[in-house]
């Protein structure tokens, strides 16, 4: 069963940078599209970027220059790098692991969806 863990979220000043981790169960990262989306109370979650396991990539164009989406197969580990963060990137991050990628990163259909993290917040302050 697939598993992912996120982590690194936290409080930071606008312009800081963070780097977010999703550690996932064994071969998870080599066998599906992984994915980074944020959510806020009221709105749909949105996706932030998504990296396929023949390393294709998408991004947010809110994040484009900003964040950026890597794997490490040996800590069957993806990362979001995050720079020059701004107080509308404040949100609940959810890792998830996909069987299609979107790239338009939009919602995510139930058939496509393997598993969802339970998310790490980050909160960018003024």
């Amino acid at each position: 069963q697939v598993q992912l863990m996120e982590s690194g979220g936290g409080s930071v000043q606008s312009g800081g940078s963070l780097r977010l981790s999703c550690v996932a169960s064994k071969d998870t990262i080599e066998k599906f599209c992984m994915g980074w989306y944020r959510q806020v109370p009221g709105k749909e979650r949105e996706g932030v970027a998504v990296s396929d396991k023949d390393k294709s990539f998408a991004y947010a164009n809110s994040v484009k220059g900003r964040f950026d989406i890597s794997r490490d197969n040996h800590k069957n580990t993806v990362y979001l790098e995050m720079n020059n963060l701004k107080p509308e990137d404040t949100a609940m991050y959810y890792c998830a692991a996909i069987r299609l990628c979107p790239y338009g990163l939009g919602y995510i259909r139930p058939t496509d969806l393997v598993a969802w993290g339970q998310g790490t917040p980050v909160n960018v302050s003024s």
